[in-house]
């Protein structure tokens, strides 16, 4: 890993995305950790003041709601957590705006599901909502809402992880900033291994990187340094940086900014997707499509997707739905299929020019137009 001149890095940096998880918004006993909200909001004044715009991605909704309802432990159930998380989401809010009220900045709050990613429509609106909100200088506060989130509860972006990626990610943000309870990334538990060491900069997200991610090992949140690395992928396709650091650091997001070499850097890829392109590959996809290798070829050349190739189809999806393309076991790609799963069960493995006799009509020649292909 080489050194990374940060200062030079983030000097011309203008959205940033500052996550804050369960572990730093508790305090040891339990109660919430009003000190850090604080903190941020005097810091994210300082940043405005640099000509900066922040967003902050919050946990806690859950551990106020358990303080509020008085339960003796957090619950495992998921009806007991969602009452939790809707009760302690309005206090949360309270608590953000009572500490940005002090420097005269409105905070609105923003719960989104992983829904909202992958709808192309309502992915659009939030984008130009977020927009709208800090051009008229308001502070966005988002949340996972999950109250009405269908999967386990933190299961679906671990503890917001994910969740400040995809919202970094779909705010062209330059840098998201993920403030936990660890200094950063090692390359073993510094809490088992005392010859553990901190690794400063990762250019790439290799398997030996991953491996270093283990499983998650905080008891108050569910992000895992696992979900962090996974989150690091999605700001890395997006052209985001993203720096690991521990809230408990003095001015901790200040520093970051400024280019001090603490935490955790993830080095964003060279050469942004296509907003499109970038939308396609992190969305959530409906069903698979399983191709012969001269099909997966053919769209790595950049080419579309005929009905020919196909092997397989798993899965039940509509046209206009998003679906992984595989090959040999790997999912190599994803796009916007034009035909429904059950109209490619009859035209798999068919020439195209078969595909109006089969079906009666045809939309494309291809399953999936170039256009509408990510490659992964």
């Amino acid at each position: 890993m080489n050194a990374i001149d940060r200062k030079e890095l983030f000097k011309d940096i203008k959205t940033i995305v500052v996550k804050i998880g369960t572990s730093s918004l508790t305090n040891e006993d339990g109660s919430f950790n009003r000190r850090l909200t604080e903190d941020t909001a005097r810091q994210v004044t300082e940043i405005r003041k640099l000509g900066k715009t922040a967003i902050i991605v919050s946990s806690g909704a859950i551990g106020i709601g358990v303080e509020e309802l008085k339960m003796s432990s957090r619950p495992r159930e998921i009806p007991l957590r969602q009452a939790a998380a809707a009760v302690g989401q309005n206090i949360l809010m309270q608590e953000w705006m009572s500490v940005f009220g002090k420097y005269d900045i409105k905070v609105a709050q923003i719960l989104l599901t992983y829904e909202a990613f992958s709808n192309r429509m309502t992915y659009l609106n939030l984008r130009n909502s977020i927009s709208a909100l800090l051009e008229a200088g308001v502070v966005p506060i988002i949340n996972e809402n999950d109250p009405i989130c269908v999967h386990e509860i933190e299961a679906t972006f671990g503890d917001n992880d994910k969740l400040s990626a995809m919202v970094a990610s779909k705010v062209e943000a330059e840098l998201l900033i993920l403030l936990s309870d660890i200094d950063g990334l090692y390359n073993k538990n510094p809490k088992k291994n005392e010859d553990a060491k901190l690794i400063s900069t990762i250019e790439k997200i290799t398997p030996e990187i991953e491996s270093y991610g283990g499983s998650p090992t905080s008891m108050k949140g569910v992000g895992g340094m696992r979900t962090k690395i996974e989150a690091a992928k999605i700001t890395s396709i997006a052209g985001c940086h993203m720096v690991i650091a521990n809230s408990a650091v003095e001015d901790v997001v200040l520093k970051v900014i400024n280019g001090d070499n603490i935490g955790t850097l993830f080095l964003a890829q060279n050469g942004k997707f296509r907003n499109r392109t970038r939308w396609i590959i992190l969305s959530k996809t409906s069903g698979k499509i399983i191709v012969d290798k001269g099909a997966e070829k053919a769209v790595k050349k950049g080419m579309g997707l005929l009905p020919s190739g196909i092997r397989e189809v798993s899965g039940l999806f509509d046209r206009g739905d998003i679906v992984d393309i595989e090959s040999d076991g790997n999912v190599f790609s994803k796009g916007i299929t034009d035909y429904s799963s059950a109209e490619l069960n009859m035209i798999k493995g068919k020439h195209s020019d078969m595909i109006e006799k089969i079906l009666g009509y045809k939309n494309y020649d291809e399953v999936v137009r170039k256009t509408n292909i990510g490659l992964l």
